[in-house]
């Protein structure tokens, strides 16, 4: 019925016929309207699948890619989840950079590299990254504080601290065995004292190593045998033997510093 039709009928007549007729026009937009609504969320979750579906095959992509080249990214300190995360950033395979070079060799009379692994790090690199963090934690898990405040008793108390203790240990216990072996330098190439007069020259650390391997390689397995201890400390979760052995580290550390890495003591005559 057109609208030009509703002036010729009663007024309520016609009101009610144009407010069927609208009635009717709005069901219809409705109707359109979420139709469409619905097809844009079908869509939507269809494309959020496909994404989905893209990632987990880009994931699996970047995972067979790191697998292989596992040797070659290990080699560069790359480790699988970072090599996944910036593979998956990408969206494509990271090409796997090449080894890097095998350290140039030592003087002659040092040793080579031990036949079941290469060395990559110096003894500085040892010690800054795991001797010296995990002695330190050792060192500082029990003690006595004095101040204002009176006396304070430090020692681990909750499961996570005493697994800290544990963890230092190993990593002691496995740093004796990284340190004994052959063909290591005592400092990357090329640096220098950071406090000449009072500790040798790389160079010359390296040198007196070399030149009495068995007695440097004692102090690694009493360093190595203190873990072991600390070990045991901390699966027993006792504080006091924690303490006597933080000490006994200190003294075993100290010992070898006097004879591998401070310069000799010069006696004047009397």
């Amino acid at each position: 019925m057109s609208v030009g039709a509703l002036v010729h009928r009663p007024k309520s007549q016609a009101k009610l016929i144009f407010f069927v007729m609208f009635s009717k026009m709005r069901r219809q937009i409705a109707a359109a309207l979420c139709a469409a609504v619905l097809c844009a969320a079908v869509l939507g979750v269809t494309a959020s699948s496909s994404l989905a579906v893209a990632q987990q095959k880009t994931a699996k992509a970047c995972l067979d890619a790191w697998q292989a080249s596992k040797a070659a990214n290990r080699a560069n300190g790359i480790t699988q989840k970072a090599y996944v995360a910036q593979c998956r950033a990408r969206g494509t395979p990271i090409q796997a950079a090449a080894a890097p070079a095998t350290p140039a060799p030592l003087a002659a009379g040092s040793g080579t590299a031990a036949a079941d692994g290469q060395v990559y790090s110096s003894i500085k690199d040892l010690m800054e990254s795991i001797i010296d963090p995990s002695a330190d934690a050792l060192w500082g898990a029990v003690g006595t504080v004095v101040d204002k405040e009176g006396i304070h008793e430090s020692a681990p108390k909750t499961p996570e601290e005493w697994l800290d203790m544990r963890r230092a240990a190993v990593r002691i216990i496995e740093g004796g065995n990284l340190l004994m072996m052959p063909g290591r330098e005592a400092a990357p190439v090329g640096t220098r004292s950071e406090a000449p007069g009072v500790e040798l020259e790389p160079a010359e650390i390296t040198a007196l190593i070399n030149n009495d391997r068995k007695s440097f390689d004692a102090f690694a397995k009493a360093l190595q045998a203190l873990g072991a201890e600390a070990l045991r400390a901390s699966d027993a979760r006792n504080a006091v033997m924690l303490m006597d052995i933080g000490a006994e580290m200190e003294n075993v550390c100290e010992s070898c510093h006097q004879v591998f890495w401070y310069p000799p003591q010069k006696h004047t005559a009397p």
